[in-house]
């Protein structure tokens, strides 16, 4: 084995003699590493590594030992039995909810139910708050629930005028303003100015071709230049082979 520099904090580097070596392919198989590395005055990891170099495993038998230290069903090793639970063994935390926070000083600092704090704190707005969506429409805070996301804690002004007056909106349909009507004012958002339409008649009101005529004109021109293209590129193809 080399020396290491004076001063220096690195492990020294191991040389291995070829009787190291023929001892480790020998005995590594059956016995356990930790006395082979005392053995060779070096760290298990080093025989470990040295080992893999060489392509050598524990035996079958050697795992299936108690020396192996593996745990087993039905051996005794000391190693095993000084940590098994006895019986009869009452666990420290037992009929105690939870695994921590029990002492009074954890209680005290603990976060207690419907408190807020931080940015949590700092953002809170109370229930009847409005504010505007992403979509940019009027939407009026409705609980402060903490089961629910946020997001649904918050629900549009012209939905809560039409179940004011036609009760909860049926499965599959949705509120919406009548052309020309929508409006971000709440003076403005009335019943007069919303309808009840289904998903599928959204769909179809918001499909590129009914919101712009044009547009659909063109994008079924592009579509028909499209299949021109590919049926000259495939008969030209044809012609080559």
């Amino acid at each position: 084995m080399t020396k290491r520099k004076p001063g220096s904090t690195s492990p020294s580097r191991r040389f291995w003699t070829p009787n190291e070596v023929e001892k480790l392919t020998r005995e590594y198989p059956n016995r356990p590493t930790e006395d082979l590395a005392a053995e060779f005055d070096c760290p298990e990891a080093r025989v470990y590594a040295k080992a893999a170099e060489l392509g050598l495993y524990k035996s079958d038998a050697y795992m299936e030992s108690d020396r192996s230290g593996r745990i087993q069903r039905g051996r005794n090793d000391p190693r095993m039995v000084a940590t098994q639970f006895k019986p009869g063994h009452v666990t420290w935390n037992s009929g105690k909810k939870g695994v921590s926070g029990t002492h009074p000083n954890c209680q005290r600092t603990q976060f207690k139910k419907g408190e807020m704090s931080g940015a949590a704190q700092h953002n809170y707005v109370p229930i009847g708050t409005h504010r505007l969506s992403k979509d940019g429409y009027l939407e009026r805070k409705v609980t402060d629930d903490p089961d629910l996301v946020p997001a649904r804690r918050w629900v549009g002004v012209h939905r809560l005028v039409w179940e004011a007056e036609n009760g909860p909106i049926p499965d599959g349909h949705v509120v919406c303003f009548l052309p020309g009507r929508r409006s971000a004012e709440i003076e403005k958002i009335t019943l007069d100015a919303l309808e009840l339409v289904s998903r599928a008649e959204l769909a179809r009101r918001n499909h590129p071709r009914s919101r712009n005529p044009e547009l659909a004109k063109l994008v079924q021109l592009k579509g028909a230049i499209t299949r021109q293209v590919n049926r000259i590129a495939r008969e030209a193809q044809e012609q080559e082979s």
